[in-house]
């Protein structure tokens, strides 16, 4: 319990307004906070810091998980060995005196928060609460929930949820806060949805139906749910004895049923049904959605990236002398053409040499600043197709030996052991290319080299299988960059995309709105046609055209796919109807 006088007065003042509140399994708010394994958390990051710079009224809330997701090593030969990523929250946020319980296999588990406040530069606060089990006087396995990201089997996984979404409200609410909307990013926290069944439930002497107790349409009406993976194994699904054994009967099972889908909890499926406004990231990602769950009323808000965090440094100080304002509002890229194309590319150059400088002090490789600069950066699994530039390595070979450099960097899940293949091929490819094509892996991916790899490469690289790239945000921060999109057609790309205008497009048109079969052989040529005859002649022959689409890259992508935007669109869309 918390009192009144155990308060701050900062956070008695937050709890005097309604609030948005923001639910994200994973929050990427600063390099040495490891609470995020990748675009998820990022993402939910930049939207809580673009809150902070709108002044909205938003608080956020997630997990601690004090061992990280992981630190990821590599041998000489790129084979990824997984080790904890410890960090102590109390170096960074304030642990505050609320306690609440939640229910996990037949018994209280304990849980308290910890606040760390987002703070704009020009003032705006948005609080995140950090919800933590280990606390003393809770069973040893229980004080471990909160540790890893993404951790362990299906029952722990429950159990995180469980905190976070029955957990997340009985916080909140214990507090103080009055709450306006509940914005579900994804669905490892839609049991938010059930605890809220439970506090507006009908009394049953009021109804003449068992259903009528639970006031769906109330609930409905308080949340908001973003979906944001196209690919059906990427929904938590939960089998009902697991459920039955370790959250208990919070609602009647025949009710949970028609919520969550008869055979198993299916977290999206609860998130669908109990959600008044369910968008996806990008306009594909809508279409996909719609044709994955029938009958759902699915629109979509393409995501953006926060300007100011994914903007290096030698680009701000540019902006600043000739876009003053540009950080709250990116709208003023559209006027890039004010900056002239020497300060442009004398910039860009500095960013690739603080890149070079990284690569050099991590892996020993020299590169050349003067050489085209391939940029590709992302979880390594089967379906980012990392390895779809070498489906031809003598044709690659040919086309860029001594014209092209590439560098990697992206983690494996500990489980995904054909991504730690991925991972050892490229090592292979990169030992056999080195004399002609230099290549580097960098170890440990995250947001510090996120920063230096979409600012210091020349060309950024994407190449998923379609339609399994929701949304992306990486190409957006490459665009802020002045660094040129080479992508599949999927995701934001579909919309960003002008053909040697904003950038190029990979393989056909993207038509589809199912998962489509392998077209590894039809997308490689087209990757390798495009970089032997249009962008590596471009980049040594013509740099004037080449300057241009950096500044397209500006002027078109950034201006439009940044989180101020985003988050107008879900103020004027999601939270205020």
């Amino acid at each position: 319990m918390m009192d009144m006088h155990s308060m701050t007065d900062e956070l008695l003042e937050l709890t005097k307004q309604p609030k948005i509140a923001y639910f994200s399994m994973e929050i990427g708010i600063q390099n040495d906070i490891p609470t995020y394994s990748g675009g998820l958390g990022v993402l939910a990051g930049d939207t809580i810091k673009t809150a902070a710079d709108l002044k909205l009224p938003m608080i956020a809330v997630t997990l601690i998980c004090r061992k990280g997701y992981f630190r990821q090593i590599l041998d000489e030969n790129g084979r990824q060995i997984e080790s904890p990523d410890p960090w102590e929250p109390s170096r960074y946020m304030k642990l505050l005196p609320t306690k609440i319980t939640v229910q996990i296999e037949g018994r209280d588990v304990m849980v308290q928060a910890w606040q760390f406040n987002v703070k704009s530069i020009i003032g705006g606060i948005v609080p995140i609460f950090f919800l933590d089990t280990d606390v003393d006087g809770n069973m040893p396995d229980d004080r471990e929930i909160t540790s890893y990201l993404y951790g362990g089997e299906q029952a722990y996984r429950l159990k995180q949820e469980i905190v976070l979404g029955i957990g997340g409200v009985r916080i909140l609410h214990e507090i103080g806060f009055e709450i306006k909307k509940y914005h579900m990013n994804e669905g490892h926290s839609s049991l938010l949805t059930l605890e809220l069944l439970n506090m507006f439930k009908r009394p049953i002497e009021d109804v003449w139906d068992e259903k009528l107790v639970w006031d769906t349409e109330k609930v409905k009406d308080l949340c908001v749910f973003t979906t944001h993976t196209p690919v059906e194994a990427g929904h938590d699904r939960f089998p009902y004895d697991l459920v039955s054994r370790i959250m208990g009967e919070l609602i009647p099972l025949n009710v949970l049923k028609e919520l969550a889908g008869k055979d198993s909890l299916n977290m999206t499926l609860l998130g669908l049904n109990l959600s008044e406004f369910i968008n996806g990231v990008a306009k594909k990602h809508m279409e996909v959605s719609r044709n994955m769950f029938p009958g759902y009323e699915i629109s979509s808000i393409t995501n953006g990236v926060h300007t100011y965090t994914w903007t290096c440094d030698s680009f701000k100080k540019l902006y600043d002398k000739y876009l003053p304002g540009w950080a709250n509002e990116p709208e003023l890229f559209v006027r890039v053409g004010r900056i002239p194309d020497e300060e442009i590319w004398s910039t860009h150059i500095e960013a690739k040499k603080i890149l070079f400088d990284y690569v050099r002090a991590n892996t020993g490789v020299e590169m050349d600043p003067d050489i085209l600069t391939i940029g590709f950066a992302r979880r390594a699994t089967a379906y980012k197709r990392a390895d779809l530039i070498f489906s031809n390595i003598e044709r690659l070979e040919r086309i860029g030996a001594e014209k092209l450099q590439i560098i990697y960097a992206g983690k494996a899940h500990p489980k995904d052991d054909s991504g730690k293949r991925l991972i050892e091929k490229i090592f292979s490819i990169k030992e056999r290319l080195k004399d002609k094509i230099k290549m580097a892996y960098l170890k440990n991916h995250n947001m510090d080299t996120a920063l230096k790899m979409v600012s210091g490469v020349d060309v950024w690289l994407n190449t998923p299988l379609r339609p399994r790239e929701a949304s992306g945000t990486s190409g957006m921060k490459a665009a802020h960059n002045g660094v040129i999109n080479f992508s599949v057609l999927d995701g934001w790309w579909i919309e960003g995309h002008i053909e040697g205008f904003t950038g190029w497009s990979i393989g056909p048109n993207p038509d589809e709105t199912t998962l489509i079969d392998n077209m590894d052989t039809r997308d490689a040529d087209d990757l390798y046609e495009k970089l032997e005859n249009i962008i590596i002649p471009l980049f040594y022959d013509n740099r004037h055209v080449w300057i241009r689409m950096m500044q397209n890259a500006i002027g078109k992508n950034a201006y439009y796919f940044n989180c101020h935007r985003m988050m107008r669109r879900y103020v004027t869309d999601a939270y205020i109807r």
